[in-house]
């Protein structure tokens, strides 16, 4: 019963911070209702509740703490923010920020953002049978949103740290080899990588753009969100990381997400860009991909293994590293039928 009492004290308070923070954003005074706290997250937190004022409710989500599970590090949440607000100004469907928490709110670091409506689960994504027409032009809409994530203008996003191939291939091969288990089939992805990399003009960079990170309504694509690994890299890079197989739930055979073709999002973004696609180069970050989360896994299975943080979440992700090898396999395999490249 005191442990009940305490969480019902700490709640109130959240609530009383809430609604005066949401009132210095909106100008007028706010009340705030329906106070309820997400799963999705780890170290960082998400509540959703209902603000009303001004004879209006809206729904807000709050996003605060610091997201330190995420391996490869992640934007401090007011820099997050910052690419939203920036993405959301070109058209991109995602949450417009409401404001950022600042010291003497007493809520942390984070934002108070808009919330959309739509599916993020993968499996009702995919398989949902009112969403059967939206899995149909998904993979355009999402040729469409990254051409306009690219669009971004880079001089509102100085802030961004640079992430081009070879960065990236240094951090990610540096610890994979601390991790002291090596695979031959990693360590043919890592030359194969660094013996062919490209020439590319960098732009925003989603970092994270897979079917798990957007919403989808019966119209399609409503939203994009979890904008923590953004930085400026090759923006073929957010187009392959869509393409793993990982990220396809089980549908193979459709490559883009689990729920469209290649050509449907490749023939979306040129068209909304402007720019031709080199299918090479997307290709080359899908293998990239599959090789990063394949490094990502060997973290989980390393934080598990070490006591650390004991997780059968974090042990069962250790054991997808065999997919991963296999899924490299299947791509170094078709780059050598290919002139060089993965298909």
């Amino acid at each position: 019963m005191a442990e009940l009492h305490d969480a019902e004290i700490a709640l109130s308070a959240l609530q009383n911070k809430l609604s005066t923070t949401i009132a210095e954003f909106v100008g007028e005074a706010v009340e705030i209702s329906q106070l309820q706290q997400l799963t999705a997250g780890a170290a960082a937190q998400t509540w959703r509740f209902q603000a009303s004022y001004g004879g209006q409710s809206q729904t807000l989500i709050l996003r605060s703490g610091i997201d330190a599970d995420q391996f490869a590090g992640a934007l401090k949440k007011a820099d997050e923010a910052i690419v939203i607000n920036a993405a959301v100004a070109v058209g991109v469907i995602a949450p417009r920020i409401l404001g950022i928490l600042q010291p003497g709110h007493g809520l942390g670091e984070g934002f108070v953002m808009e919330c959309i409506d739509g599916e993020s689960l993968p499996p009702k994504i995919l398989r949902d049978p009112t969403l059967s027409a939206a899995r149909e032009k998904l993979a355009a809409q999402c040729g469409e949103a990254l051409a306009q994530i690219h669009a971004v203008p880079r001089s509102e996003l100085s802030h961004l740290p640079v992430q081009d191939a070879k960065a990236q291939l240094d951090f990610y091969q540096q610890s994979y080899q601390r991790f002291g288990m090596p695979l031959p089939v990693f360590d043919a992805a890592f030359q194969y990588l660094s013996q062919h990399q490209f020439e590319a003009e960098l732009t925003l960079v989603h970092g994270d753009f897979r079917n798990g990170n957007i919403l989808v309504d019966e119209n399609g694509l409503s939203g994009v969100l979890d904008w923590e690994l953004s930085h400026i890299g090759d923006p073929m890079e957010d187009l392959g990381w869509l393409c793993v197989n990982s990220w396809r739930f089980g549908q193979r055979d459709k490559p883009v997400g689990g729920f469209g073709t290649r050509e449907q999002l490749f023939s979306a973004y040129e068209q909304a860009s402007g720019l031709k696609v080199d299918p090479a180069r997307v290709n080359y970050w899908e293998l990239f991909g599959v090789l990063k989360w394949g490094v990502l896994c060997l973290y989980q299975c390393e934080v598990h293994l070490s006591g650390a943080q004991r997780s059968v979440e974090r042990a069962a992700i250790g054991r997808r590293v065999s997919e991963c090898e296999l899924d490299i396999i299947a791509l170094l395999e078709q780059a050598s039928q290919h002139q060089g490249e993965p298909q």
